[in-house]
């Protein structure tokens, strides 16, 4: 792939990339530079994907490229944590317009192994193609010995999340309103919009059922709810007693908004949503 002025081949950005995804992991045994990747699985694999588009999932204006390449990391790795498992490989699909310059891509890269080496997680392969926006499409292959689906909340069991919901819509808030950041509650929402930061130290292996919040907490409550065939009630004054609650909410007065438009409403957040009994994180309601 070049641009009009020739200033990058495919053979250059492949070899670029290359070194920054080159791993020694012994359960590796093709990496990147062949047909295919070849690694050691487990006997249950866990593998899901995603697609990212410029101007729908990302935005260059808002966002720069190590950020883009951490965001949409993130995004795959939590599905895999939100099936209780240990996130092993990805595979990733970029596509480029041709005149982002290799700096620009090495930075997308280097943004997407600074988000995988928080799991342990290896690039293994893709693909590189032209395309009239930029897109990044990733698959995430991971292991488990059990896997905490949706539908196995119980009557009786407590509601919790890893972290409080509402910073990323908050962030996306103060970038499509041109609100500038002033205080570090300011950048916090922005940080957590650019590129969330997962709570991968947060153990779950004990809850009944599990899911992450990108598409907003009161969806991912309706999904346990439906594939359990119970009830959820989520109770706003446990919601109201979480560490970071009266922050989030005075940005959200000196806005005009309602907090829990962007708590119960608010997605790309990533954080986890559990059921259980006597979990860690942040207990909001009860099953």
């Amino acid at each position: 792939m070049a641009d009009r002025s020739g200033a990058y081949s495919e053979a250059q950005v492949i070899a670029r990339l290359r070194e920054i995804f080159a791993s020694l992991h012994p359960r590796i045994e093709v990496g990147i530079g062949d047909d295919a990747a070849v690694v050691r699985g487990s006997s249950q694999q866990v593998i899901t994907t995603d697609v990212a588009v410029e101007d729908v999932h990302f935005n260059k204006r808002w966002s720069n490229a190590f950020d883009i390449g951490r965001k949409v990391t993130a995004a795959n790795i939590a599905d895999i944590l939100a099936m209780g498992a240990k996130p092993e490989y990805l595979v990733v699909a970029l596509s480029l317009v041709g005149d982002e310059g290799i700096e620009r891509v090495r930075e997308i890269a280097e943004g997407i192994k600074h988000e995988a080496d928080k799991t342990g997680t290896h690039v293994v392969g893709g693909d590189i193609a032209r395309a009239s926006a930029i897109s990044i499409a990733m698959t995430a292959i991971g292991s488990v010995e059990r896997a905490i689906t949706r539908s196995g909340a119980q009557v009786g069991d407590g509601i919790y999340i890893s972290s409080l919901t509402g910073w990323s819509a908050a962030g996306l808030h103060m970038l499509t309103h041109d609100i500038e950041a002033l205080h570090a509650v300011h950048a916090m929402a922005l940080n957590e919009f650019r590129a969330p930061s997962l709570d991968y130290g947060i153990d779950f292996s004990r809850a009944n059922a599990l899911t992450d919040t990108s598409d907003a907490l009161l969806f991912s409550c309706q999904s346990i709810a439906e594939a359990s065939g119970v009830n959820l009630h989520i109770d706003t004054s446990l919601v109201e007693s979480a560490y970071e609650f009266t922050e989030l909410s005075l940005l959200a007065q000196s806005v005009g908004i309602d907090v829990y438009e962007w708590i119960l409403g608010g997605g790309e957040d990533h954080v986890f949503l559990a059921t259980g009994v006597d979990l860690p994180g942040i207990r909001i309601g009860d099953v």
